[in-house]
């Protein structure tokens, strides 16, 4: 697909696999990159052929979370049309991953942070390296969570866990992630993404079962307080007064 080249899309056996391309900045999220995000979850989904979807980062991070200049500009008038505009534009980009028609896995290595956290959250399924590192970080950049991210963490992984990671910081690793129920399986860095696409084939032979058994999946078992889309614009009013805060 034409673009910056900072998604990539390959298909294969009909696995659509995603690729986050911007290593120099460890696939931080800007606004364009968004945009190319979501134009290729609808590229996929236009494809009766794919039956199954592996989101993977290049370079040394899953996704390190907004880019930090995208932030900072933000920061400065977070309810600015432009501002507002872009950072929306990053909620729907892992929002979106949440929708594709196709069952999700995404494939972790290295960190992932913030908006990367909810990217790899709305997946459906998790292959993660052993030494990865997975950090909610948006207190420690004196921002508010933001997109839905106490609903999305702690359907996963409970109250105790979600407040442990959301509110007080802990990283974890591959290991803390499975025992948390954060994901499946914690692998060597070089096999994750292997390990990864190895189940998307598996689910992709057949195409139209697995868009059937995957809508019904997220209906049954889906689960919060409060649904995923009325969390992320509960979230955004306080994460725009921490942002200008912030900026000030």
């Amino acid at each position: 697909m034409a673009g910056s080249g900072e998604v990539l899309l390959e298909v294969d056996g009909g696995v659509a696999i995603v690729t986050l391309n911007a290593p120099d900045r460890r696939n931080a999220l800007t606004p364009g990159m968004a945009d190319e995000l979501i134009a290729t979850f609808d590229e996929v989904d236009a494809k009766p052929e794919v039956g199954a979807l592996v989101i993977r980062g290049v370079g040394k991070s899953f996704c390190a979370g907004g880019d930090v200049a995208t932030l900072t500009s933000a920061g400065k008038d977070p309810a600015a049309a432009d501002a507002y505009e872009g950072m929306g534009k990053i909620y729907d980009s892992f929002y979106r991953l949440g929708q594709v028609r196709v069952p999700t896995v995404a494939a972790v290595r290295g960190s992932a942070v913030g908006a990367g956290m909810n990217m790899l959250l709305a997946a459906d399924l998790r292959v993660v390296a052993k030494d990865v590192r997975l950090l909610a970080g948006f207190l420690r950049r004196g921002m508010h969570p933001g997109g839905g991210h106490f609903v999305i963490l702690s359907r996963l992984i409970g109250r105790e866990a979600a407040a442990a990671m959301a509110l007080f910081g802990e990283e974890i690793n591959g290991e803390k992630a499975v025992d948390l129920g954060l994901a499946w399986e914690s692998l060597d860095d070089a096999a994750v993404e292997d390990r990864a696409i190895e189940l998307a084939q598996r689910v992709a032979a057949d195409p139209e079962l697995a868009r059937v058994a995957v809508g019904n999946f997220r209906k049954e078992v889906v689960n919060g307080a409060i649904p995923w889309d009325v969390a992320m614009q509960s979230e955004r009013p306080a994460q725009m007064w921490s942002m200008r805060r912030s900026a000030g």
